[in-house]
C-alpha cells in the first residue's frame, strides 16, 4: 500500500511541567540514548541507563558530558546516573526509549518483555524501517511505537557526547505519550506527533545512506560533504532509492532543509553552489561524524542492514537491483581494521558512478 504524506497532529502548547516527573528507561545507553537521557535527567526525570559495559565503565569514571554545535554544555556527574547491564528487576517506567542497534532490536526487546508489565510504552529511536516490527514481533505484550532522531551524535571521549546537527524529533502519536511531552520539551527535545511515520522514516533513511560514504571516507561529515566525488557517491544511492520508491509509491517525507527529490541534484553541483544552496545542510560542526563511522572505527558491527539493507528488500520486492546501494554494502560488510580509507574517486569508481 502506499504511504501518505505524514499529517502531523499539532500538540497543545506545551506548558512548564508540573506533574509528577516521568521515570524513563532507556534501552540501549550509546550516543543516542545518553543524549536523550541525560537531557532528560537534567530536566528533573528519573532515568535508568541500561548499555553495554563499555559505555557503563566510561559514564561510572567520568560521568556525562553533553555539548552541541549552539555551545551549550551539560554535565551529569557519575554518582548521578542509573547505571544498568541490565533492565532493573522491579521497574515500572512511564516511557521506554529503545535506542539500540538496530541488530539488537529483537534481543532487547525480548529482555524489555521479561521484565516489564504488559502495555508498557516503548519509543524506539532507532534508525531503519523495521525494527518497531522486529521489537513488537518480540514483545507483544508491549506498546511499540515508531521514532526519529534527526540528528548526529558522536562519541567525542569516554562519557562526553556532541550534537553536531540540527532537527527536531519526532513520534507516533500516541495518547499514552501525552504525560511526557512537557518534560521533553523542558528537556529541550520536543517531539512532534505524526498520526503515520513511515514517510519520515524513509525521508531520514534517504539521508542515513550517506553514513557508508561517510564512513568509508574516514573524513568528518562537513569535510565529506565539501568532497564533490563523495558527494556523487550519496547522490547515486539517493537516486537509486528514490526512484525505487517511486516504483513502490512511497512519498518520504522532508526531514532535512531540501526535498527528498531536490537532493541528487544539488548534491551533484560543483562544490561553491553546492555551499550557496545548502547552507543549511552544511549547518554541521567539524566534530560531527556518522555513527557508522564509530562503528567501523572500533571494529563494531554496523547497521548496513538497517540502512542499505532496506533498499535491497525493497527492492527484491519489487523485482528490481540496487547496484549502488549493494555494492556499498559489500564495501562495508569487508573493511576491517587494517582497511584504508577510500577517496571519493576510487569510491566513486567502484560504484560505477
Amino acid at each position: 500500500m502506499a504511504a501518505r504524506a505524514p499529517r502531523s497532529v499539532a500538540p497543545a502548547p506545551t506548558p512548564t511541567p508540573t506533574g509528577p516527573a516521568p521515570t524513563v528507561l532507556v534501552m540501549g545507553a550509546g550516543s543516542i540514548g545518553c543524549w536523550l537521557g541525560g537531557r532528560l535527567q537534567a530536566a528533573g526525570a528519573t532515568v535508568h541507563l541500561v548499555g553495554r559495559p563499555r559505555m557503563l565503565q566510561a559514564l561510572a569514571e567520568h560521568g556525562l558530558t553533553l555539548t552541541d554545535l549552539e555551545g551549550g554544555r551539560l554535565q551529569l556527574p557519575a554518582a548521578q546516573l542509573q547505571l544498568h547491564a541490565g533492565v532493573p528487576a522491579g521497574l515500572r517506567p512511564d516511557l521506554v526509549l529503545l535506542c539500540v542497534k538496530s541488530g539488537a532490536t529483537a534481543a532487547a526487546a525480548a529482555e524489555l518483555a521479561q521484565a516489564l508489565p504488559a502495555g508498557t510504552l516503548v519509543l524506539s529511536m532507532q534508525n531503519g524501517i523495521g525494527n518497531v516490527d522486529v521489537a513488537q514481533a518480540a514483545a507483544p505484550g508491549l506498546v511499540l511505537l515508531r521514532g526519529m532522531v534527526p540528528y548526529n551524535v558522536a562519541e567525542l571521549g569516554p562519557g562526553r557526547l556532541h550534537r553536531g546537527t540540527i532537527g527536531q524529533l519526532a513520534g507516533q502519536a500516541h495518547p499514552g505519550l501525552a504525560p511526557c511531552l512537557p518534560w521533553l520539551a523542558a528537556a529541550g527535545l520536543p517531539l512532534a506527533l505524526h498520526d503515520d511515520m513511515l514517510p519520515l522514516q524513509w525521508g531520514k533513511l534517504l539521508l542515513n545512506l550517506n553514513n557508508a560514504v561517510n564512513a568509508l571516507s574516514c573524513l568528518p561529515l562537513r569535510q565529506q560533504l565539501l568532497d564533490a566525488d563523495l558527494r556523487q557517491c550519496t547522490a547515486g544511492l539517493i537516486g537509486e532509492t528514490l526512484f525505487l520508491l517511486q516504483q513502490a509509491g512511497i512519498r518520504p517525507a522532508q526531514v532535512s532543509a531540501l526535498r527528498p527529490g531536490l537532493l541528487p541534484m544539488v548534491l551533484r553541483l560543483p562544490t561553491p553552489l553546492f555551499r550557496l544552496l545548502a547552507r543549511r545542510m552544511l549547518r554541521i560542526d567539524d566534530k560531527a561524524r556518522s555513527s557508522m563511522a564509530d562503528d567501523l572505527a572500533r571494529n563494531r558491527p554496523t547497521e548496513i542492514d538497517a540502512i542499505q539493507g532496506e533498499v535491497l528488500r525493497l527492492a527484491t520486492r519489487l523485482g528490481q537491483l540496487a547496484p549502488c546501494n549493494a555494492r556499498i554494502s559489500q564495501l562495508v560488510r569487508a573493511w576491517s581494521p587494517r582497511s584504508q580509507q577510500l577517496s571519493g574517486r576510487s569510491l566513486r569508481k567502484f560504484l560505477n558512478l
